[in-house]
């Protein structure tokens, strides 16, 4: 993570800091983002495989790889820093969650990957370099919500994992509202954990939903449709903005949303 040319930003532990999409064709994925979100890409660190930073403003707002191999799910994880990715690996094994892979040194930092007691997916990122979280910012990411069957327990295990209890209240607070557990760090709304069962065959198991920003959600919708992915439903007016969620060409499923008008 970090970004050749782009503006550095420091990761703020304990929060969300980074996205990226592991893609099985990474050509078709910057072909769909690029004029979805309005990225330009530059090349990132190849250690897994061939890999890119999206960038919109100047800065490296997400990251998209193709590591190969076939096993790995094509998704989109969101990344919490951490001031010891080996203190937050250990917690995770300590709480009965899985730890899949890592702390690795990976490119200025150290990076670990692993799946909460329900089965979401997180990555853990110990480094100076992340992206700023900026509303006005087209094409970044600006929400992170875990949808998840038992929010409360969820938010347990991260608080126990990242130390949300421990930190200045002054700089860093986590509170019920809009029935989500809701994250905030330095005065705004960064992440949130809601309520929602997976069911059927098409039921969507726990995850961390990325929500990117545009400027109109419903023209997004149609973008991404005409781009070769799927709307997963219409667009609906949220506590944070107006909001779609889609699907990619490849099936990794994110969100857009664009402020209430």
């Amino acid at each position: 993570m970090g970004s050749g040319e782009t503006a550095e930003v420091r990761c703020v532990a304990a929060v969300p800091c980074w996205v990226s999409l592991t893609a099985g064709d990474l050509e078709g994925a910057k072909e769909f983002y690029g004029p979805l979100l309005g990225w330009e890409f530059e090349a990132g660190p190849d250690r897994f495989g061939p890999y890119v930073h999206a960038v919109t403003g100047g800065e490296a707002v997400a990251g998209l790889g193709a590591p190969g191999g076939g096993a790995i799910p094509l998704a989109w994880t969101s990344y919490f820093g951490t001031e010891s990715a080996d203190a937050a690996a250990d917690a995770v094994r300590e709480r009965g969650a899985t730890l899949a892979v890592g702390p690795l040194a990976f490119d200025a930092g150290r990076v670990a990957f692993a799946a909460d007691p329900a089965g979401a997916v997180f990555g853990i990122w110990e480094g100076p370099l992340g992206w700023a979280r900026k509303l006005e910012l087209l094409g970044a990411p600006v929400w992170i919500e875990l949808r998840t069957p038992d929010p409360f327990a969820a938010a347990l295990f991260y608080g126990e994992v990242f130390r949300w209890d421990g930190r200045d209240p002054e700089r860093f607070d986590v509170r019920w509202e809009h029935d989500r557990v809701v994250l905030r760090a330095e005065g705004t709304s960064v992440a949130a954990l809601a309520k929602e069962q997976s069911s059927g065959p098409a039921g969507m198991p726990p995850h961390w939903e990325v929500s990117f920003a545009v400027p109109d959600t419903d023209r997004a919708l149609a973008r991404a449709v005409e781009l070769g992915g799927a709307a997963l439903g219409p667009a609906f007016d949220s506590p944070y903005g107006r909001v779609a969620r889609l699907r990619d060409r490849e099936g990794a499923r994110f969100a857009v949303i664009s402020p209430q008008g």
